[in-house]
């Protein structure tokens, strides 16, 4: 059974500030049309559960249309990190970690319509770790990988130059850790310096 790990996109969820709101509306009713309605939506590339393009923070980066979908669908680890600001080298090799893809749950609700305050951040030598045992993609259950405040982006950075793909906020308050087929593909939007997407995944041996 494939579990839906993406964020519901409403017209409360919540965006980075100073980005453009999800809005999703009717353009035309099929009252209007006589046979269909037509829906239309505006909205930041980086709203609710999605994935950053390198272009994002790296003007020679390259485009969301430019991933390989197939790093984004494979073995997935996922753990759990609760009550931790900075998550290190130290920490995550206390998890078995299989797969190019893992994902990181934070905390135990999630709250789709707050923007956070503040997030919990990897370390360096944490991204270093990551890259030597494999991992391609990145996930986790909060806005970025970065401080909120931060202007340079300095995990960004480095998730790229280890060459993995980072995916943010996941839908991760109703799952478990363990091993996990995984599903997240974004729209391929030319040009674009991200994508929401839909992430799905499945329980290993189910």
């Amino acid at each position: 059974m494939w579990i839906d790990i993406t964020q519901q996109l409403t017209n409360n969820i919540a965006h980075w500030p100073g980005d453009e709101p999800f809005h999703f509306k009717l353009s035309a009713t099929k009252e209007e049309t006589g046979s269909v309605n037509i829906g239309s939506i505006s909205t930041s590339t980086h709203i609710g559960t999605h994935m950053d393009a390198p272009y994002h923070f790296d003007e020679e980066g390259i485009k969301v249309h430019e991933i390989d979908v197939n790093r984004l669908i494979g073995d997935a680890t996922l753990i759990e990190i609760m009550d931790e600001t900075l998550i290190t080298q130290e920490i995550l090799k206390q998890f078995e970690i299989k797969g190019t893809i893992i994902m990181i749950k934070t905390k135990s609700e999630a709250h789709s319509e707050v923007f956070p305050e503040s997030v919990p951040v990897l370390t360096e030598d944490a991204i270093q770790y990551l890259s030597s045992i494999g991992i391609k993609v990145f996930g986790i259950d909060v806005p970025s990988v970065d401080d909120i405040d931060s202007k340079t982006l300095d995990n960004h950075h480095a998730f790229n130059q280890y060459d993995i793909i980072n995916i943010e906020n996941l839908l991760l308050e109703n799952v478990s850790e363990g091993y996990y087929n995984f599903i997240g593909l974004p729209l391929k939007i030319v040009g674009a310096d991200g994508s929401p997407i839909r992430a799905v995944i499945s329980k290993k041996g189910e």
